[in-house]
C-alpha cells in the first residue's frame, strides 16, 4: 500500500459498495452540469435531483459546491491517469512525454471548456476547508507527471521541477480559459518549462 493510500484509509472509512456508487452518481452529475454550462450551472439541489439523492445526503458526500468541483477534478484526472497508461506518451527524453502528456490533458480539457472553467474556478476559489481535496489533485497531478518521466523514487531537486510544472500548468489552463492565451502559446510555455526536468537530472556517472 501506498504512503498516499495508507492516508486515505486511515483518515476516512471505506465506502459501502451503495455508497461508491450513490458517489459516483454524484461526480457524474457534477460533471454533466458543469459540461452544459459551467460553474454557475452548478447547484447542489440541481446536482442532487440529477443524482437522485436527497439534498441532505449530498451535504454529507461534499459539504460545498467547491468541494464538489474539486472532487469532480480528481474523478476527472483519476480517468485521465488511466487513459495515460493505456497509452503512455512515447517521446524519449522526459522532458518531451511530460509535455506531450500534459497537452493531452490540455486538449481532453479543451474538448469540455465549461466543465475546465468549472474545475479550474472551484480550485482557485477553495479555501482552508477544502484543502486536503485540493492536496489530491496536487498529488494526481505529479503521479501523472511522475509517471511520463518514468521515476518512482524522484529527487528533491526533480520533485521541485515538477511542482513548478504543475503551477505552470495550472497558469496555462486559467489564461487560456480567460482568453489571454492561445492554445499555441500554452504549448510552447508547457515544453519550455519541462525543461527544466532535463536540468534537474541527477548526472550520470562516468564508466570506468
Amino acid at each position: 500500500m501506498t504512503a498516499e493510500a495508507r492516508v486515505a484509509t486511515e483518515t476516512s472509512p471505506p465506502l459501502t459498495e451503495r455508497q461508491e456508487a450513490r458517489r459516483r452518481r454524484i461526480l457524474h452529475a457534477s460533471a454533466q452540469l458543469a459540461s452544459r454550462g459551467g460553474f454557475d450551472a452548478v447547484q447542489m439541489r440541481e446536482v442532487a435531483e440529477a443524482a437522485s439523492v436527497a439534498l441532505g445526503t449530498l451535504y454529507r458526500y461534499f459539504p460545498s459546491k467547491i468541494h464538489l468541483l474539486v472532487a469532480t477534478m480528481q474523478d476527472q484526472l483519476q480517468h485521465l491517469h488511466s487513459a495515460l497508461r493505456k497509452h503512455p506518451p512515447s517521446g524519449a527524453a522526459s522532458s518531451e512525454r511530460v509535455a506531450e502528456t500534459l497537452m493531452r490533458a490540455f486538449r481532453a480539457l479543451q474538448r469540455e471548456p465549461h466543465l475546465a472553467d468549472a474545475m479550474v474556478r472551484a480550485l482557485t476559489f477553495a479555501d482552508r476547508s477544502v484543502s486536503p481535496e485540493v492536496d489530491t489533485v496536487s498529488r494526481q497531478t505529479t503521479a501523472i507527471i511522475l509517471d511520463a518521466m518514468g521515476l518512482d523514487d524522484p529527487t528533491p531537486e526533480q520533485l521541485s521541477a515538477v511542482r513548478v510544472i504543475e503551477h505552470t500548468w495550472h497558469s496555462a489552463l486559467i489564461t487560456w480559459l480567460s482568453g489571454r492565451a492561445s492554445i499555441a502559446q500554452v504549448k510552447i510555455d508547457i515544453e519550455t518549462v519541462c525543461k527544466l526536468i532535463d536540468l534537474t537530472a541527477p548526472p550520470v556517472p562516468p564508466t570506468a
